[in-house]
């Protein structure tokens, strides 16, 4: 019996959720995502002591104010770290512009089109990276103007049903949702230890955009993220993409058991949940956000999280030694 990743292989592509470029090559994802948080893990790493320099050599050359330095730094290095997974996987990158930027639409796209530039001067076609936008009202606004010029996005830190149908009907090219941070406050707010797998609040979450995407034909790829345990993975089974940390595909890579598929196009088709289609305007979006407690504090928590790390990897970058 194949072990469990390869079986997941064959429904699912596999995506890593990493910046570690030992570990994706011993997986052999189809594809990567990076964030703030493991660009500052990928920084410590004695094998890119070479790229910071180069970042930093690279944005003193551009000039600026002192804040200006040190974005141009760690784009840099987003994109020197991204061409160097991409150099192993086939598929795309996902890199994240500053969460800094959430709620400025114009900022956002100036900031991706950078970072899109930044990878076409080094001889990386845009067609291979997706630019990661938390998913606001006004990141999902960013990533609607930027689909229309060819730059493909990955709205991440979706939490709620209206987050991912409004970042669908933007033309989104793919969407991050969120599975464990989901479980974790539902955890903490109701007092339960654990959930079995099947009622697991951030899979259903999962589960039900992906079947409602597959029911009315939106073209954008749903990709599970954040998981807390291999149960949670087991469960979406079949969805477009799974982005998975390489502690959990080394626990899926040891795991001979059987895996069911759980999601497909032609199990949605005959599901008895079929959930009828609406337009998400901006009212709709903001009042389902401020009526969703958990999806309100986790997207205003992952920001304040990602720009903790930024700044920690602004700071690493400044006092950086060669």
């Amino acid at each position: 019996m194949p072990s469990k990743l390869e079986q997941l292989r064959k429904v699912t592509t596999v995506v890593a959720d990493t910046g570690d470029i030992e570990a994706i090559k011993h997986f052999k994802p189809q594809d990567a995502t990076t964030n703030p948080s493991l660009l500052y893990k990928a920084a410590l790493l004695p094998q890119y002591q070479p790229l910071l320099a180069e970042a930093i050599h690279w944005a003193a050359k551009q000039g600026g104010t002192k804040q200006e330095q040190k974005n141009n730094c760690t784009d840099k290095l987003a994109v020197l770290i991204g061409k160097e997974i991409l150099n192993i996987v086939p598929g795309y990158i996902s890199t994240e512009v500053d969460a800094r930027l959430s709620f400025n639409t114009t900022a956002t796209v100036n900031r991706a089109r950078k970072l899109i530039q930044l990878y076409e001067k080094s001889n990386t076609h845009r067609n291979r990276v997706l630019i990661k936008i938390a998913a606001t009202w006004e990141g999902i606004r960013a990533a609607e103007i930027l689909q229309q010029e060819g730059i493909n996005c990955n709205l991440t830190l979706i939490f709620s049903f209206e987050q991912a149908l409004a970042s669908a009907q933007a033309g989104g090219f793919l969407i991050s949702p969120f599975v464990g941070r989901i479980l974790d406050w539902h955890k903490k707010h109701n007092g339960q230890d654990s959930y079995a797998a099947h009622e697991d609040p951030g899979v259903l979450s999962v589960q039900e955009i992906y079947n409602h995407f597959k029911q009315h034909q939106y073209s954008t790829i749903v990709m599970g993220a954040s998981f807390r345990n291999t149960g949670e993975i087991e469960q979406l089974a079949g969805c477009d993409r799974l982005t998975i940390s390489p502690q959990l595909m080394g626990e899926l890579d040891h795991d001979k058991g059987n895996l069911d598929t759980i999601l497909s196009e032609e199990i949605a088709a005959s599901s008895l949940q079929n959930t009828p289609n609406k337009t998400v305007c901006e009212n709709t979006y903001r009042w389902q956000m401020n009526e969703n407690a958990m999806a309100t504090e986790k997207l205003a928590e992952g920001i304040r999280n990602f720009t903790a790390d930024q700044t920690k990897l602004e700071e690493h970058l400044s006092n950086f030694k060669s």
